[in-house]
């Protein structure tokens, strides 16, 4: 028998399945970069047409491109640091948006629940991989240590889970979490664990991993509409240099003639301004235009110098340096060989792991006083 009651509900149905199909085609042509985000992530093409992610896209945007703008701003000096690390150590460099949605980009932020840094490490865990934490030292506040220590847990979780989406829920909500959401679910399929009517992960965690996947969408679609990265003309990049335990910032300031709040900022991992007396020699974080006067006025003093095995040639030639951007194709042995220096010499004073440069990145080359006067001389030319 026919009933009217019946016949609104199923018009209503593909009412809604209708809108929610056309607010997904929507989506896919604004962000077409989301074929390339979820690859990245392992997440399948298909996800695009997720009811509750096209219900979190529509109900999100606009906040998320606020939250990514002010994101960028704050980590106009860190971004180079943090992406240069993920690409070396062989993680998306896409897995910057996960510090950006833990911490947007501030590197002494702390959760209700204690959690601290760009990353956002409980205590526990950062000391399991390696992060000091105690009173007068804190490395979750640290943008290398804390990326390297991420890094290191991405890497684990992924190895474990399989997925890279998998890995960032999990960083999210905890390991035992995740194997037991896998485990009752029965699949690790996303748009099951997702589901906001089964619930086999706790809310934040639903929420997390479509944050993350939009502001990913978000940024990358900057790269295709105007041609760059997430950080592309920040010319503003970072060094780490050696200065002796019981250095203070205020000093430091001083030598290079920059404002103590930005060097501060640059090293909220020690508490108060002050470097700790436990180890001679300790790591600061500097702009990289401030290299000429950091090895121009600072000394370690000569018993401490001889613990870190600095290579002496480059201490003679700290006053004879000069600046060089990475471009397409050049290699460490090409850009050795362009000013007669020598890699190694290169490697150690830009504090390089290995001879893997960065597009676009800035490199002080150590040369010679000769080299140094004809290079001036062909600038005055220009």
């Amino acid at each position: 028998m026919f009933s009217v009651g019946s016949y609104i509900k199923s018009s209503l149905l593909f009412f809604f399945l209708g809108l929610s199909t056309l607010n997904a085609s929507w989506i896919e042509s604004k962000y077409p970069s989301y074929g390339y985000v979820f690859n990245e992530f392992d997440v399948d093409e298909s996800y695009i047409y997720d009811d509750d992610f096209v219900s979190f896209v529509m109900k999100n945007e606009k906040k998320l491109k606020r939250f990514y703008q002010h994101s960028l701003i704050r980590g106009k000096e860190i971004l180079p640091t943090m992406q240069g690390l993920l690409v070396e150590d062989g993680v998306s460099d896409l897995f910057i948006y996960l510090a950006m949605v833990e911490s947007g980009f501030t590197t002494d932020a702390v959760s209700p629940k204690k959690a601290v840094g760009l990353w956002q490490f409980m205590a526990a865990t950062a000391k399991h991989y390696d992060l000091i934490v105690c009173n007068s030292y804190d490395e979750r506040c640290d943008t290398v240590s804390a990326t390297s220590a991420a890094i290191s847990y991405l890497n684990k979780l992924h190895k474990q889970f399989g997925k890279w989406y998998l890995a960032a829920m999990a960083y999210n909500c905890g390991e035992g979490c995740m194997e037991r959401a896998i485990r009752k679910a029965g699949t690790d399929d996303l748009s099951i664990l997702t589901d906001n009517n089964l619930k086999y992960l706790p809310r934040e965690t639903r929420a997390y991993i479509k944050k993350l996947l939009l502001v990913s969408m978000i940024g990358e679609n900057v790269t295709l509409d105007f041609g760059r990265d997430i950080h592309e003309g920040l010319e503003d990049t970072l060094i780490r240099v050696d200065v002796s335990g019981g250095t203070s910032l205020k000093q430091i300031s001083k030598l290079l003639k920059m404002e103590e709040k930005r060097l501060f900022n640059l090293n909220k991992s020690l508490k108060n301004g002050l470097v700790p007396n436990e180890k001679a020699i300790y790591e600061i974080t500097i702009p990289i235009e401030k290299v000429y006067a950091f090895y121009l006025r600072y000394e370690l003093p000569k018993k401490k110098k001889a613990e870190k095995k600095i290579d002496q040639k480059i201490l003679n030639l700290k006053s004879h340096m000069i600046s060089h951007y990475v471009a397409l194709g050049e290699t460490l042995e090409s850009i050795a060989k362009l000013y007669h220096a020598d890699s190694k010499e290169i490697i150690l004073t830009n504090h390089l792991k290995n001879d893997f440069l960065i597009l676009h990145s800035l490199l002080v080359i150590p040369v010679s006083q000769k080299i140094f006067e004809e290079m001036s001389q062909q600038i005055d030319v220009l």
